[in-house]
């Protein structure tokens, strides 16, 4: 078991993607704290999890909202009380927002939605951070979207906060790096979950006729399967992956299974993160400046 005796916290996790990787955390050992807004779901999500296997003991469920300090401090406390560490944290809750052209969505929405994907990250790596300096280790892991590469026309508050989330998580993983906590965003792929419904649902008038196209043949054909981002979670959060920091990995591009073998490399590099494009990479020259 990869993750025997670690304690792990992953926010909204009560469904998708956040589900799947507290289901995969439970079969490598980890003992898990689930959290999310709606109480009725989480703990459906809690009963599902005894079922499937997980040990009574190791599963915990607590509803909190991860943009507000003081819910994010409960649920430390309650991990901590329970298990007296934390070992691994997943900040896996995020919303879409408003769908619709910058000027014409609702801005209380759009303000809210980037408040809860970039504060809601922030806010759980922040408070973790005294409980990994004290145990000398940790592994963070910030959930990123198609939003932090590249542009997405219609769903600005969601781009925007993702691309923002991955900046901060190669930012934080330079600042704990002296303490040998690592820091990753992953990509997971285009998955099939309650996102993908609200795109089709909302239509291409709001999101987009190409999105819109796109995400009904994702829909078809099934998407990327929760698993292998759950995996990727899994090698990240796990000893295997110790001093790989502040990368942002895909789970369907990226040969993730051997980063290990590439450690020197990764950790002398800038790839895998985000970076400006200038001329000269990709074949131009176009002289200095005058």
């Amino acid at each position: 078991m990869r993750l025997l005796g670690k304690n792990a916290i992953i926010t909204g996790a009560s469904q998708g993607f956040g589900f799947e990787i507290a289901k995969q955390f439970l079969h490598e050992g980890a003992k898990v704290l689930i959290c999310a807004r709606g109480n009725e779901r989480l703990r459906q999500a809690e009963e599902e999890l005894l079922t499937a296997g997980a040990k009574a003991g190791h599963i915990l469920a607590a509803p909190a909202d991860v943009s507000n300090y003081n819910d994010v401090q409960a649920l430390f406390k309650l991990a901590v009380s329970n298990w007296g560490s934390i070992d691994i944290l997943v900040c896996n809750a995020g919303v879409y927002g408003p769908k619709g052209l910058i000027q014409e969505v609702d801005w209380k929405e759009w303000a809210e939605s980037v408040s809860t994907n970039i504060l809601g990250t922030v806010i759980p790596c922040r408070i973790s951070i005294p409980y990994f300096i004290q145990a000398k280790r940790g592994k963070i892991l910030v959930l990123s979207g198609g939003g932090a590469t590249k542009p997405m026309p219609n769903l600005s508050a969601y781009a925007t906060s993702k691309a923002a989330a991955v900046r901060f998580a190669e930012t934080l993983a330079e600042e704990l790096r002296p303490y040998r906590v690592d820091v990753n965003a992953i990509a997971p792929g285009a998955l099939n979950t309650r996102l993908l419904e609200e795109i089709i649902h909302a239509g291409p008038e709001r999101v987009g006729k190409t999105f819109y196209e796109q995400s009904l043949k994702q829909q078809q054909s099934g998407g990327t399967p929760l698993e292998i981002g759950a995996r990727l979670c899994v090698y990240l959060a796990s000893t295997e992956s110790d001093g790989i920091t502040g990368k942002l990995i895909s789970a369907v591009w990226d040969p993730w299974e051997r980063l290990q073998e590439h450690a020197h490399e990764l950790n002398n590099s800038d790839i895998y993160t985000l970076r400006r494009i200038v001329p000269k990479d990709r074949g131009q020259d176009w002289g200095e400046p005058k």
